[in-house]
């Protein structure tokens, strides 16, 4: 199919081709073309304040070349400009990294005008123009991509270190939005090093921001919660830096979200249950992953150590045994593969309290709060029993 103008492949996919890796989606950019040409070619336009445009055979998103105006505080604060003349130069000089302002054309030839591409061999993320510091999402978004390639060897050139250190201390990222922020920070949460997110913020001075309550963690996940291989974790949403024009929707896969929610509780779990409230109302994060943290902080202990009944059947109910939607998989995850047995060990007892059935108590007779009250001894008795009759689990 023809296309109006120019087209070139832009940003992360071409940074990903370059370093061998996958890519998860195309990111292209036209120039040349207006927005009248796209739509007589059969494109369909999905962006009202700058001119995206989705490809009615690939349905890929293809976007006309722009310059930016600053315009506000925050990441939205822009004012984006679009029309044949502005080049592809123009519009790789907007985004954050050398790295990701590199394109390729529909020959294969690579244009690179910012040195890109021998940052990409020295694996160094430098910012691309003093622009970068027009929008404090980026300060997030470095550090979320040294989550996803510091295993590579990759690191952040000391001026923009020093840029991003600038913004932290002028407090440019208090006007991002909470939504925005934990979306960063989720997905940070499933890239190999996450850690290297939160240790980065903290050396660029902008953890008290918004991650107050960790700002004395040392951030070290165990070894079966570190590198997982859960990288490129945007659910085929790559955003590197491209669009900022456009209000963007998100979405982890499934296995993303898992490993960003089990170490987002293992991160919080020395934190008390008030510290966890307060920062995870600030970040407006998911109740599931509020609920997961309190979970953990509550129970990690005794998860490791099984020794009391009352505390083993709190562990139970608190996670949802006994209903469903509740943690206790996620909560088992915890646990790495050298304690299977314990996890075996809890996956049985849970078996055995949810034997214990309400209607065997109705036939009996019992009714009202009298009801509970012999359930939960039933239960109780059930876990005393497991734990003589089983033996505590060697932890």
């Amino acid at each position: 199919m023809a296309h109006p103008g120019q087209v070139f492949l832009v940003g992360g996919p071409v940074r990903d081709q370059l370093l061998s890796l996958k890519a998860h989606d195309n990111d292209w950019v036209i120039v040349g073309a207006t927005p009248e040409q796209m739509l007589s070619a059969g494109f369909t336009q999905v962006g009202k304040d700058f001119p995206v445009f989705l490809h009615p055979e690939a349905k890929e998103e293809y976007a006309l070349a722009r310059t930016e105006r600053k315009q506000g505080h925050g990441y939205q604060g822009f004012i984006c400009h679009t029309s044949p003349d502005v080049t592809l130069e123009q519009d790789l000089l907007r985004r954050d990294f050398t790295i990701n302002a590199m394109a390729l054309s529909d020959q294969g030839e690579l244009v690179d005008p910012y040195g890109g591409q021998q940052d990409l061999e020295n694996k160094i993320f430098r910012h691309v123009s003093p622009a970068f510091a027009e929008d404090p999402l980026r300060v997030l978004r470095g550090a979320r991509f040294l989550a996803r390639f510091h295993h590579l060897g990759f690191s952040v050139a000391q001026e923009t270190l020093a840029l991003m250190t600038q913004l932290a201390e002028k407090g440019e990222l208090a006007h991002l939005s909470a939504e925005r922020v934990w979306k960063e920070t989720e997905r940070a949460l499933a890239e190999p090093d996450a850690e290297q997110y939160f240790l980065l913020l903290r050396k660029v001075q902008a953890l008290n921001t918004w991650w107050l309550e960790l700002s004395k963690s040392d951030f070290e996940l165990p070894d079966h919660l570190s590198s997982n291989g859960a990288s490129q974790s945007e659910g085929g949403k790559q955003g590197d830096g491209r669009k900022e024009c456009v209000q963007e929707k998100i979405d982890l896969g499934e296995a993303a979200q898992n490993i960003a929610l089990l170490r987002w509780g293992y991160l919080l779990h020395d934190l008390s249950a008030a510290e966890i409230r307060a920062l995870c109302e600030r970040l407006r994060c998911p109740k599931r992953h509020l609920d997961f943290a309190l979970l953990v902080q509550g129970y990690f202990g005794v998860l490791q150590q099984p020794q009391e009944a009352e505390s083993c059947l709190q562990l139970l109910e608190k996670s949802g045994v006994l209903k469903q939607g509740g943690l206790f998989a996620e909560l088992l995850q915890l646990l790495p593969d050298s304690k299977s047995d314990l996890r075996e060990w809890w996956q049985q007892l849970a078996e055995q309290v949810s034997e214990v059935k309400a209607q065997d108590y109705i036939e009996q007779g019992f009714k009202g709060p009298e009801l509970g009250k012999a359930m939960k001894e039933g239960r109780l008795q059930k876990v005393q029993h497991w734990l003589i009759g089983a033996g505590k689990p060697e932890v």
